[in-house]
């Protein structure tokens, strides 16, 4: 959705003081306040994934055990695919009872075993191997699968794309309305940053049993940047 256009023309005393309250440069003469909005799109490369792996056992070091054997193979895998170590991290450790569960009966709960977990989150910066990591990984033994969301290792430039679009969009804006008002639109007086948005896409991952190339699509990535200015206006005559 497009920002609201704000638009407020001030003469004499009364622009002077408006332009102070939104830090603009005081003027003497008629001003105007507009709002922009740019975005910019681009193939992402890199994706970020969690992966989970769950075992329940008798004992609560049995489960951890299973739990850290099949963590260990999904790392090595990992190694295996060149994802550095910086790209790897646990996310969430856990160990909780399991307790039994007879409704219908007066018997007290007592605990039948244990189940342990362990979350991995895993950034994959070499797209075309997403799909065979996947794959892989579940055949190590992983069981959960929270999804995953695709962006940019190095957004900066797609940033500096979409504020000077956010700009130009903010000018003609302002062009327009002062060449509707009989005005020619005068030097800035201010400008504000509103802000950067930058979605990830996500995409829920079903679990699979075999062991296959999962498969996936990027698709495209944005950035979204939004500013405010002040111009001055100066009369035609």
């Amino acid at each position: 959705m497009r920002l609201p256009i704000l638009v407020a023309v001030f003469l004499g005393l009364g622009s002077a003081l408006a332009a102070q309250d939104t830090g603009a440069t005081a003027t003497s003469g008629p001003t105007i306040s507009v709002s922009g909005e740019g975005s910019a799109f681009a193939a992402p490369d890199m994706a970020t994934i969690t992966l989970g792996v769950t075992a329940r056992a008798k004992a609560a070091d049995e489960a951890m055990a299973e739990t850290s054997r099949i963590t260990d193979a999904i790392l090595q895998r990992l190694s295996a695919f060149d994802v550095a170590p910086r790209d790897t991290q646990t996310s969430d450790l856990s160990l909780n009872p399991v307790w039994s569960n007879r409704p219908g009966t007066n018997e007290a709960q007592r605990i039948d075993g244990f189940e342990a977990s362990n979350r991995l989150t895993v950034r994959v910066r070499n797209l075309e191997q997403l799909g065979d990591i996947l794959g892989e990984v579940l055949s190590d033994g992983a069981n959960r699968l929270g999804g995953l969301s695709f962006g940019l290792q190095y957004p900066e430039p797609l940033m500096e794309e979409a504020r000077r679009k956010a700009v130009e969009d903010a000018m003609a804006r302002a062009r327009t309305y002062a060449e509707a008002a009989g005005m020619t639109l005068g030097p800035v007086m201010s400008i504000n940053e509103g802000g950067i948005r930058m979605p990830r896409p996500e995409m829920a991952m079903a679990m699979r049993d075999a062991a296959e190339s999962v498969p996936v699509a990027g698709g495209e990535t944005g950035i979204t940047a939004s500013v405010s200015m002040v111009f001055a206006l100066e009369s035609d005559g």
